[in-house]
């Protein structure tokens, strides 16, 4: 038995994740969530795109939207950087 840990690569960018939420989300929030990109789907979901530091900044994020009150319907990680989140479909 190994007392060895993984090794965990550590980032220099932030990861660029994706936020799902049911329903539209008021334009008057928008500057709560940063320098995510917020769009609204025509299947009436609000789709919060961009860069988060590190998992307590994700969980931050969270929290925002679950003071919303909007129903969480996804959260993906993207990729590692800002040319992953532009290849992610509408």
């Amino acid at each position: 038995m190994s007392d060895t840990q993984p090794i965990i690569p550590i980032q220099d960018e932030p990861a660029i994740y994706e936020i799902r939420l049911k329903g539209h989300l008021d334009a008057r929030w928008a500057d709560r969530f940063g320098s995510m990109t917020i769009t609204l789907t025509d299947t009436g979901e609000t789709r919060l795109i961009g860069p988060v530091v590190d998992q307590a900044a994700l969980h931050g994020l969270l929290k925002k939207v679950r003071d919303l009150g909007l129903p969480l319907v996804s959260v993906n990680l993207v990729g590692p950087s800002l040319t992953d989140a532009a290849n992610v479909k509408q």
